[in-house]
């Protein structure tokens, strides 16, 4: 009952402060907060819409099976948000645009902006969806099921409250309500290391001695290319993961096309942009003390690393306060993560498929529909039941992005101009020829690919779209001359 209380409690805050932003709304409210969101509090925001519900149980883990090695790919990040803010902003404020994509439009025709925009809808709704139901399936277990609450009833009523709180104000509301959701985060996951702290019987420099001294602390990789954990294949691939699931993507940017200028969305960009290593170092460091003091107290690790801080959160260990603030840092993660991901879905197709962006009926419709749908995704997953599936679907979203990535660079890099009918199928085969490749190298050869996969994505879509290109030109003068 405390648990549900709390949850509650914590939605009325997030409703109150929607009621306060939102005000008398429009669609530019909706969209892009009419342009005057402070920059401290996006940047603030950002920070936990970027570390979903998934993120906050995964990461812990991740010490588990690769150590802390994962602070490459977040070093990597620091460059890629530098990319973002002085490549992508400038060309997005000085179009003005409502949804990146339209600029695709601008640049190689519509066929190549529908084609942007579709790709995006695909990969925020699988990968959204998908993250969300890992966290209603841990709330629902830890705290529901034991209620009788069927698992319908709990997925519903989370995306009925995200519902709740963004259907007025939209993207204005989100950069309030993220930040206050940071925070709960954050402050969640201090308390849950100061309770290990506490069992463990350790002081704050005993602490880091032990973290640093532990096996499990390692970083970097540079003696093993093969690897995937190798150092430059993390470092590159975090520049470009940022480049892509940040800078190419609706979600991560509407709420950074809010801020009042161009130098206000770089500042904002660059100040969350660092915030990450110490963020993520925080969550590897909860994971590596849960490992010391398992070790400790003589309890099996989990198989899987996403089981690391859920078994301990719900074994009793550190007792009620624990699993509280476990709950509340899932819901602050999930909740920054889904809600934006709603909003940005209900955006880009009302701006970018429908091309109706002042249709507020419209707006209002598709911001039901596409929770529906969401919904509809997440109980797809619960119908499967397979981790193995849920890989794939994120496998899935990664490719996706690819495209994105081809494509925004076709447009950015030179002046030629893309065969615009050509451009969706060239973004379908991309991800077909990348998945043959992985297939045959992980059969025939000890190279394993990584983040990379990526960027072999991008390229072949760049390669593609140049080659349509200089047969589009080919077949123009052939025509003129005849």
């Amino acid at each position: 009952m405390i648990i549900i209380l709390t949850i509650l409690g914590y939605f009325a805050i997030l409703l109150t402060v929607s009621r306060v932003t939102g005000g008398k709304t429009d669609n530019d409210t909706f969209y892009r907060g009419n342009r005057h969101s402070p920059w401290y509090m996006v940047a603030f925001g950002m920070i936990g819409a970027s570390i979903s519900g998934i993120t906050f149980v995964s990461v812990p883990g991740m010490v588990l099976k690769t150590d802390m090695t994962y602070m490459q790919t977040c070093l990597g990040f620091i460059l890629g948000y530098f990319a973002v803010a002085f490549i992508l902003l400038p060309i997005y404020y000085k179009n003005n645009l409502t949804t990146i994509y339209s600029y695709l439009e601008r640049r190689l025709g519509s066929k190549s902006y529908k084609t942007g925009a579709y790709f995006f809808l695909l990969s925020k709704m699988t990968g959204a969806s998908a993250r969300f139901y890992v966290v209603c399936f841990i709330l629902h277990n830890f705290v529901f099921d034991a209620m009788g609450v069927p698992f319908i009833v709990t997925a519903a009523g989370m995306i009925l409250l995200i519902w709740l709180y963004t259907r007025k104000g939209g993207i204005k509301t989100l950069v309030w309500t993220d930040a206050f959701q940071t925070l709960c985060m954050f402050a969640a996951v201090v308390l849950i290391i100061y309770n290990v702290m506490d069992s463990l019987g350790m002081d704050a420099s005993e602490t880091v001695k032990a973290i640093a001294s532990d096996s499990h602390s390692r970083m970097f990789v540079f003696d093993d290319i093969m690897s995937r954990q190798y150092f430059w294949k993390q470092f590159i691939s975090g520049i470009f993961i940022v480049i892509v699931m940040t800078g190419l993507d609706q979600d991560m940017m509407q709420k950074n096309l809010t801020c009042k200028s161009l130098a206000d969305a770089r500042k904002d960009m660059c100040t969350y942009g660092f915030a990450f290593v110490p963020a993520n170092l925080l969550f590897l460091s909860l994971g590596l003390l849960l490992v010391i003091l398992s070790g400790r107290m003589g309890i099996e690790l989990p198989a899987k690393g996403d089981d690391l801080l859920p078994l301990f959160a719900a074994s009793g260990t550190f007792g009620n306060s624990v699993l509280m603030l476990f709950t509340i840092g899932i819901v602050a993660a999930s909740f920054s993560s889904a809600d934006s991901a709603l909003t940005s879905m209900t955006t880009c197709f009302c701006v970018d498929i429908c091309r109706r962006k002042d249709d507020e009926a419209l707006r209002k419709r598709t911001h039901i529909v596409m929770g529906v749908v969401f919904l509809l995704f997440v109980l797809l997953f619960r119908a499967v039941n397979s981790q193995s599936v849920i890989d794939a679907i994120y496998t899935l979203c990664g490719y996706t992005y690819g495209p994105l990535l081809g494509l925004f660079a076709f447009a950015i890099i030179g002046k030629l101009k893309a065969n615009d009918k050509a451009v969706p199928f060239i973004a379908i085969a991309s991800p077909i020829v990348c998945f043959i490749a992985d297939w045959l190298t992980s059969h025939y050869t000890s190279y394993r690919f990584g983040y990379e996969l990526l960027m072999l994505n991008g390229l072949l879509t760049f390669i593609g779209l140049w080659i349509s290109s200089i047969k589009s030109d080919k077949q123009e003068n052939a025509k003129q001359l005849s």
